[in-house]
């Protein structure tokens, strides 16, 4: 049995996928762009990207009943490999001790042109 969940403090699908699906007690979170949900922008520089990026996928872990705490693994995409140390600096800041597992790749493009995009597995 799988279950949608959605926030409407993180911007909506811009496609044909939900924000996030929880099967087995797991929830798999789409990537989420660094898009303010209240005002449609996206957040400038990769520290307030990183960060949006991350509070996004707060917002929909909150959604599921979950925290950050619950996060097992990562995966952050980045417009170039530069970015990288701005993004883990942010990064770095939303997690208390054991960090979750994490890839970080450096893509060709990301849709709006991000600098970056996070997604995520939790577990309950």
């Amino acid at each position: 049995m799988k279950k949608v969940i959605c926030s409407e403090k993180a911007p909506g699908a811009i496609g044909p996928y939900s924000q996030a699906i929880e099967a087995n007690g797991m929830v798999f979170v789409s990537g989420q762009l660094p898009i303010d949900a209240a005002t449609g922008q996206m957040a400038e520089g990769i520290e307030g990207q990183a960060r949006q990026s991350l509070e996004n996928v707060k917002h929909i872990l909150e959604e599921a009943g979950l925290t950050m705490g619950n996060i097992v693994k990562t995966t952050v995409f980045l417009q170039d490999m530069s970015l990288f140390a701005g993004m883990n600096g942010v990064y770095a800041t939303y997690f208390d001790g054991a960090f979750p597992a994490r890839s970080a790749v450096a893509v060709k493009a990301l849709p709006k042109d991000a600098l970056v995009e996070i997604e995520c597995i939790a577990v309950r």
